[in-house]
């Protein structure tokens, strides 16, 4: 009744639907996660209260630095959205920009996540909680028929150049996670 390309699409919205009523419906979000580190990629929102003048939304950029409003450049990487707060604090204070800062900041969105080797369209995408490598793959347009999907291999964001962990189908993917799907062996 529906061709392939047709089945695998609407494998692929079911799966990315199912992704976001688990990261809506009480599954994990950046707000529960204070151990998130900030990494190239990343969107943050900071609200200052006493003055939206300096309120803003930033991305951090390669090197790991956001360009705040008045501040100038910043190094946040690895930093929690708990430790920017006050280093953000700390430097509105001491620049003499505001006598008692008040502000707050909001991870938007995490870094991509990344899908290489034998998958029908490699490259970059959004990240969504709760995401697995099924779901990765499915969301990549699946495997391609040279893939080997049981010799999955990541890179965790932040590892050690060269580390790859081997992982399943059912395995988390992590934002800024390098999914690589190999060749199967003929």
């Amino acid at each position: 009744m529906f061709s392939q390309r047709v089945k695998a699409k609407l494998c692929t919205l079911a799966l990315v639907v199912a992704a976001c009523v688990v990261a809506i419906g009480g599954g994990w979000s950046f707000a529960q996660a204070p151990e998130y580190k900030l990494g190239a990629g990343d969107k943050v929102r900071v609200v200052v209260l006493a003055d939206p003048e300096f309120s803003g939304e930033y991305e951090v950029d390669a090197a790991g630095n956001i360009s705040v409003r008045m501040i100038g450049r910043l190094s946040v990487l690895g930093m929690t959205t708990a430790q920017l707060e006050a280093a953000l604090t700390e430097r509105y204070r001491s620049g003499g920009y505001l006598r008692n800062p008040k502000l707050s900041v909001e991870l938007m969105s995490a870094r991509p996540f990344f899908v290489l080797g034998e998958i029908v369209k490699p490259g970059s995408y959004p990240y969504v909680a709760g995401l697995t490598v099924a779901q990765a793959v499915a969301i990549a347009g699946g495997y391609t028929r040279r893939a080997s999907s049981s010799r999955i291999k990541v890179k965790r964001f932040g590892s050690p150049a060269g580390t790859e962990d081997s992982v399943t189908e059912d395995s988390i993917i992590n934002p800024g996670d390098i999914l690589r799907v190999p060749e199967r062996f003929f």
